[in-house]
């Protein structure tokens, strides 16, 4: 569904229109692209947008009613009413409501008969309740580190962040777009190393060394010693078993725990579900179902991973029905 809309606006677009505008910017890693100044500085790149192409923006107006007519679509509103033959629904989902987020979006799709898929946040950190491991969490808070996260056969390779709320960082937001309630998470701490066969290195090598010694050479102080004094007995190399050392190795390579749940929309970054897309035309955006009505951007149910893919979604979309309004 998404191929030919940014087929049609590509990244490479967007760039060249913030390039048009000025607007300075660098990129960092992954190739995600961050403005020099301020985010705002994108708000006013759109609104001149806006403004040189003759739009008008009404503010503080709330929309009472919508009806079908023979030419198009009246609204009635708090300003008046406004009729229109092209109703092109830019409402995005539920994510961070302080911003002025609702669920406006999905009433207009069931209004004009359209299924929505079942939504829920995305992009959103996790929260832990477990009385030990929310501890850690709370004591490890600020403390961020490199990880593959993984759940449900997809794994993200990213920076995990402790929070006094639980799970956070970019690796966290990416797959919990996968998880649901109940779902297991895994996270390897030591995504470069085969954690067994270090393990057996430092043995041989520096038997003397405690663990959270040798820990503390690939993770935090403060890290080092809470996994070296909660999850294992610290004790000088030499003296663990084969045994013991699998057990660390596994617990360092494949730590599972199931999340008590996420922070909801108040921090998600993006809504999964939403308007079905197979009710909605790929090349134009429009319903199937009422013509003349378009959904863009996140109402419907696209959801990107995380560095400006859910932006150049929003982009490309609204350039496509911009195109047949």
């Amino acid at each position: 569904f998404c191929k030919s809309a940014l087929a049609r606006y590509t990244q490479w677009d967007f760039i060249e229109l913030v390039c048009k505008h000025g607007v300075p910017y660098h990129e960092k890693k992954l190739g995600q692209l961050f403005c020099d100044n301020k985010a705002s500085d994108i708000l006013d790149m759109l609104l001149a947008e806006c403004d040189e192409a003759g739009a008008e923006i009404r503010m503080h107006t709330s929309i009472e009613q919508i009806d079908k007519t023979d030419s198009g679509y009246l609204l009635r509103t708090s300003a008046g009413p406004f009729a229109c033959q092209s109703l092109v629904i830019a409402t995005g989902g539920l994510s961070i409501p302080t911003l002025g987020a609702t669920g406006f979006g999905y009433q207009v799709a069931r209004q004009f008969g359209h299924t929505l898929l079942p939504t829920r946040a995305g992009l959103v950190p996790f929260t832990i309740t477990e009385p030990q491991l929310k501890a850690m969490c709370t004591e490890l808070s600020g403390t961020s580190l490199d990880c593959t996260a993984s759940c449900n056969g997809t794994s993200f390779r990213e920076n995990l962040l402790f929070t006094h709320r639980g799970l956070s960082g970019p690796a966290i937001l990416q797959v919990s777009s996968f998880w649901e309630a109940g779902d297991t998470l895994e996270i390897n701490l030591l995504p470069d190393r085969d954690a067994l066969d270090w393990l057996h290195t430092q043995q041989t090598e520096r038997g003397n060394a405690e663990l959270r010694t040798v820990l503390g050479e690939v993770f935090t102080r403060k890290l080092a010693t809470l996994l070296a004094e909660q999850w294992f007995e610290s004790k000088p190399m030499k003296q663990y078993t084969p045994a013991e050392l699998a057990l660390i190795a596994d617990k360092l390579a494949r730590w599972q725990l199931v999340p008590a749940g996420t922070e909801g929309y108040r921090t998600a970054e993006v809504t999964l579900g939403g308007v079905d897309t197979r009710e909605v035309s790929s090349k134009t955006m429009e319903s199937l179902k009422s013509p003349g009505l378009y959904f863009i951007g996140e109402v419907l149910d696209v959801t990107g991973h995380l560095g400006g893919f859910n932006f150049q979604w929003a982009w490309a979309s609204a350039n496509a029905a911009a195109q047949f309004v």
